[in-house]
């Protein structure tokens, strides 16, 4: 499976007109626009557009799932960085709730890391397609550190019921979220991602001791599709790094 060269994907408002996305107070009844099927949502476009979850992140999730079980990358900002350039992944959505756990289990399989991708990448796309859109400000979890988390559950197979392993997945999800939280909102799916993944990789090398291959830095050439880009004050926009 190979990226198109071309990222000039759609740009971050709705994916039917490219309207400006729209936040109300309360939950209200919403019809998707592709499945028709019915839900409750406090987000659509300015034109009255509403995509649910599942039709939203339906092809990325494959396209997610088949690159990283193929993938030989052992760093997982690099498997993101090449999954990005599909046009099946937006600039924002929750695609990215199961792409940065996949990027982390395809790595630490890389890296001799003893258990089975497959399964592993499944259940990843399991959870992780479970959680919803938009509630890292809603609910004050960002859902590429829940991912992060799953990771660390699937790793060591935690159950609500574990002890070391229930406390491990719960510590990385924290780390990441706090990582997250410090540089602030608006929302960016991508500068949380790279986020996430630098977190967890650091914690996966402690606790784990899988020595994941990360990036001397990252350049994100994606801030002219993010309206809410935070420019230089990105740790990973060239306006901050210097580079073009």
């Amino acid at each position: 499976m190979k990226a198109s060269d071309n990222t000039s994907h759609t740009p971050s408002g709705c994916l039917i007109c490219g309207a400006p996305l729209v936040y109300t107070r309360q939950m209200e009844p919403v019809e998707c626009v592709l499945c028709h099927g019915h839900f409750l949502s406090n987000a659509r476009c300015e034109n009255g557009h509403y995509i649910c979850d599942s039709c939203h992140e339906k092809d990325a999730l494959q396209v997610i799932y088949s690159f990283c079980l193929h993938t030989k990358q052992k760093n997982p900002v690099a498997i993101m960085q090449e999954l990005i350039r599909f046009p099946q992944i937006h600039m924002h959505g929750p695609e990215h709730h199961v792409l940065v756990g996949s990027a982390l289990l395809a790595a630490c399989k890389n890296c001799g890391a003893g258990f089975e991708l497959e399964p592993a990448l499944l259940a990843m796309r399991e959870r992780g397609s479970q959680v919803p859109g938009g509630i890292c400000g809603q609910w004050g979890s960002c859902g590429a550190g829940i991912s992060a988390g799953i990771t660390v559950s699937i790793l060591t197979e935690a159950t609500p019921l574990s002890g070391r392993e229930w406390g491990l997945a719960n510590q990385m999800t924290a780390r990441c979220l706090s990582a997250i939280g410090a540089i602030g909102g608006p929302r960016c799916c991508k500068r949380d991602s790279y986020t996430a993944l630098i977190t967890a990789a650091e914690f996966i090398r402690k606790h784990f001791h899988i020595d994941l291959e990360t990036p001397e830095s990252i350049i994100c050439h994606m801030s002219g599709r993010n309206e809410q880009c935070l420019g230089a004050s990105c740790p990973y926009n060239s306006q901050r790094t210097g580079e073009n």
